[in-house]
Parts: structure tokens; sequence; C-alpha cells
């Protein structure tokens, strides 16, 4: 049985989604986006079956919908749908990185031929827009589902069907369960990024050098605060108040931490930077998670006239597509080394590989 699916927001998020559920045979794709560009171009490239700019009348052609928007614009469109005549029952669900407020209003929800699912689908890319949107952006990614109140199972297997293409693995969690641990390894950190950030720029007045040092390893613990600044506006508001919580503890720690240095408490410090180096290295390597993941290689090569073509010349020989390349350390006479980044886990080892064969020395950085 053909079904109509409505996808409101053709940026990244959406955009993927698109390029997923139009794999599956049986499925009508209607579009709407405020950019009639993108919608052009996801009607040339066959992503979507048909453009529109009136959801009310979408949502009334619709059998699921896809709110692939800022969450203030989704809880906006949560009331609408209220007020909207449907023929029959439609399906929604949403993209949001926060639950809570939109949990609610789905809740709220009083017509009969209403369902709602929540959805996120815990990858990204640092790029925006549909032209960053690309179909394998969430294979092996945690796609969390948060059912409300005026669903149930059924719908979340729905769901799970429409979206099997992506190749995502599929968790419920509770709208708490989702934001609190959300907050912990993806809101908070980008708070945390953000003030790094400002601390360098307040510290360049003294030391205007400062920019260029930054370009190694400060860039790289940084770099998730070059993500859209609107939107994690939103985010924050929207789940505000875990992360004040979370700021007081952060703020008592960093108490501790200036304890041990003012009391010379070596021992202890060691501890707490043994206890971090502990955890993190048991993190898993090879899955996606909240902040979008880097793949990178590290090759040593030599001071010499086309060092640096020749490594690109053998993975374009295996056309493995590099999504960036930085020299970390080079000098004179001596070895240096080359940072490469890919777009999946399975580039990045067959690069290894490839380079290796080669008699280059290549390691990866868990």
């Amino acid at each position: 049985m053909k079904q109509t699916v409505l996808i409101v927001g053709l940026g990244l998020i959406g955009g993927s989604i698109a390029m997923n559920i139009a794999k599956k045979e049986e499925v009508f794709i209607i579009g709407i986006d405020g950019d009639e560009d993108t919608l052009n171009m996801a009607l040339k490239q066959g992503v979507i079956d048909q453009a529109s700019f009136n959801f009310s009348e979408s949502a009334k052609e619709a059998d699921i919908c896809i709110l692939a928007t800022p969450i203030s614009i989704t809880i906006n469109y949560l009331q609408q749908l209220q007020s909207i005549d449907l023929d029959k029952p439609l399906l929604v669900t949403d993209v949001s990185s926060v639950k809570n407020q939109v949990l609610e209003a789905a809740n709220r929800l009083e017509h009969p031929l209403l369902s709602f699912v929540g959805g996120h689908p815990m990858a990204g890319s640092h790029k925006q827009g549909y032209t960053a949107a690309k179909p394998h952006l969430f294979e092996n990614a945690i796609y969390v589902l948060t059912p409300s109140v005026h669903a149930n199972q059924n719908e979340a297997e729905r769901l799970k069907d429409l979206l099997s293409e992506t190749n995502a693995r599929f968790l419920t969690f509770t709208t708490e369960e989702h934001d609190e641990m959300t907050a912990v390894i993806s809101h908070f950190p980008h708070l945390i990024a953000s003030s790094l950030v400002h601390q360098a720029k307040e510290w360049q007045a003294r030391h205007p050098y400062i920019k260029h040092l930054a370009a190694g390893g400060f860039k790289d613990i940084t770099r998730i605060a070059s993500s859209n600044p609107k939107l994690w506006q939103d985010i924050f508001f929207q789940n505000k108040r875990l992360l004040i919580s979370m700021l007081e503890e952060w703020i008592g720690e960093m108490e501790q931490v200036k304890e041990f240095l003012t009391n010379g408490e070596k021992e202890r410090t060691y501890q707490y930077l043994s206890d971090a180096k502990q955890y993190r290295d048991g993190l898993p390597s090879k899955e996606k998670g909240a902040i979008p993941a880097f793949y990178d290689i590290y090759v040593d090569i030599h001071d010499q006239p086309g060092a640096i073509h020749d490594v690109i010349g053998i993975l374009a020989e295996v056309e493995i597509s590099i999504k960036n390349i930085q020299i970390l350390e080079i000098r004179e006479g001596i070895t240096g080394v080359l940072r490469i980044s890919f777009a999946s886990s399975e580039e990045q080892n067959i690069s290894k590989e490839v380079l290796a064969d080669h008699h280059y020395e290549v390691m990866i950085q868990q």
C-alpha cells in the first residue's frame, strides 16, 4: 500500500532522511522548505516527488509527517496540526535534540487522528543545508524514539520500517532519559567549547600570536563551537534547566581542581587526570554519537618535494575521498606528520592499510 510522507525542512537532517525514504518503493514524498532552490534541487534529484509551501493542505494528504525543523518551529507546527481538518490518521515525528517541550506539546494534542513519536537521529555534520545532506549520514548511528501518550509500539515500528534504509540503530527512551544524556554528551560540551574560544579571544589581546598556536589541537577540541549559533541558542534554552544544573556541577568540579593546584596536591591531580583518561579510552571507538565524529589517520612523511602529493595520489588510486588534510608538524630536514580526515571509519581503515602497504608509518588515534 502506497503511503504519502510529508517532510518539513530539507536541511542536513531532513534532506538526508528524504534521500533514504526515497529508496523505498510505494512511498510518495512531499517536501516543504522555505528555500525554493532547495525544493527544486530535491525535485530534480528525485529525492521528493512534490514540492509544497502549504503545510495544512500537505498534512491532509500525508500518512506520516516528519518535522525536520528547529525546536520552536516544530512546536508551532504541532499546534497548527491540532486545528487541521484531517481526513485520515496522521503519524507525526520530529528530529529535535531536546525533547521535553516537544513532547509536552505533543501530549497536549487532542485531535483523534493524530499520533506522535518523537525522534532524534544522533548524527550530523559541521556543514549545513540540503547540499550537505547525504544518504549514509545515519549509518550505524543511534536513532532515539520517544513516543508520546498518543502513540503505541505499532506507530514506533511504522517509523522504524519507514526509516530502515538509514541503517540506524533504533533505541527507545523516555523524554527525561533522552534529554539528560544528550545534555551530558552534546549540549554541555558545545557550551564549554564556546567558553574556551571566548577565553582564547580575550587572551589574544595580550598575545596576538595566540591565533596561530590555536590552529592545532585547540582548534580540534573546540571545533563544535563552529556549529550554527541560532540552532544552539534554541537548544540551550529548550534544555536550560539541565544545562544550568550541569554548569553548577562543573563549576564545583573546577573549584576542586583549583584547590588541587593551589594546595600542591600532585597525587590527587594525577588521579583526576588518570580517571578521565581511563573513562575516555573505554568509550566505543566505532560508534557514531551525538557529536559528529571525525575519522583521522596520522601519516609520517619526509621533508621532500612531492611528499604530500604522493600520499594523496596513493589514496586517489583506490578511490578514497579525503574530507580534510592538515600538516601538523613539518620542519626542514626531518619527518613531518599529516592528519587526513575521512567521512567513515571504513575509509579510515582502508587508507591506513593502503598507505602501510606503501611503507608509510600510519597511526589511528582512538
